[in-house]
């Protein structure tokens, strides 16, 4: 129960993606610990929050064109292709599962030490006090880097005039049967495929010095390991890829299915 087993996959398309991490759910219920992997996407994607409707999707002038799928986790559009994606599933007995809210900030807090320790700047972003009465004005946008909630990690907030700053990270979950399933995004820069309001710059856009791509392995694995010390749990780094293609290919029939990913 005390480990966190974590998997670092190949990019993939969006329902072998949406399939592993069916399946990264039944690991972690099998083992009764938390399991997480990292991830990419081929070809940009949108995936969508397990509420949103494929009817708002398919009105969106700024995604046409691009691959659709959903999640089982909630939030907002997220256009994949320039980001990090995690999947975290902690079984609902697990002490990590029994408090959600605080699995949700120990991932995203991590990662604001380890954007420090490579002089990036990055908080928890909390609503200024005169928005507490009438909320994130952009509670409603379609796409979930448009939105704020509390405990998205930002930059520049203190610099930007309105207190919103830029989001980098934002994260879901959802309860199933026998776990927690989590999915987060951490964009890492703006996606040249799409433009307007589907386009929001990354954390190698925003830092002062950049963030050269072959730092992501080293900035990524200082985050789990400050992910792992906050939860008191044991990294568990795993060799090779979450499953074989094969096993994945089995499941992601469901994923790409129109009433699946239109079923809204």
């Amino acid at each position: 129960m005390n480990n966190l087993h974590v998997w670092w996959d190949p990019p993939a398309d969006g329902p072998s993606n949406m399939a592993a991490d069916e399946l990264l759910a039944e690991e972690a219920a099998a083992r009764g610990t938390c399991c997480l992997r990292f991830y990419g996407w081929t070809p940009t994607t949108v995936s969508l929050g397990g509420f949103q409707r494929g009817a708002d999707a398919a009105a969106e002038p700024a995604i046409r064109g691009v691959p659709i799928v959903r999640r089982p986790s909630g939030g907002g559009a997220i256009v994949h292709g320039s980001d990090l994606t995690y999947a975290a599933a902690v079984p609902k007995g697990h002490p990590c599962g029994a408090g959600p809210e605080a699995f949700y900030d120990a991932v995203h807090g991590a990662l604001c030490k380890a954007l420090a320790e490579f002089g990036i700047a990055a908080a928890l972003w909390r609503p200024p006090i005169a928005a507490h009465a009438t909320g994130d004005r952009d509670a409603g946008s379609f796409f979930c880097f448009s939105r704020r909630s509390p405990g998205d990690v930002c930059m520049g907030v203190a610099e930007s005039a309105d207190g919103r700053g830029h989001k980098i990270l934002g994260s879901a979950q959802r309860r199933l049967a026998a776990t927690v399933l989590q999915h987060g995004s951490l964009l890492l820069r703006h996606n040249e495929r799409v433009s307007g309001a589907a386009s929001h710059p990354g954390l190698a856009d925003l830092a002062p010095d950049g963030l050269p791509a072959d730092a992501v392995p080293a900035l990524a694995g200082r985050w789990l390991e400050f992910v792992a010390a906050g939860l008191g749990l044991r990294l568990a780094r795993q060799a090779g890829r979450f499953r074989d293609e094969r096993v994945v290919a089995e499941r992601s029939g469901r994923f790409s299915d129109p009433r699946w990913n239109h079923r809204r």
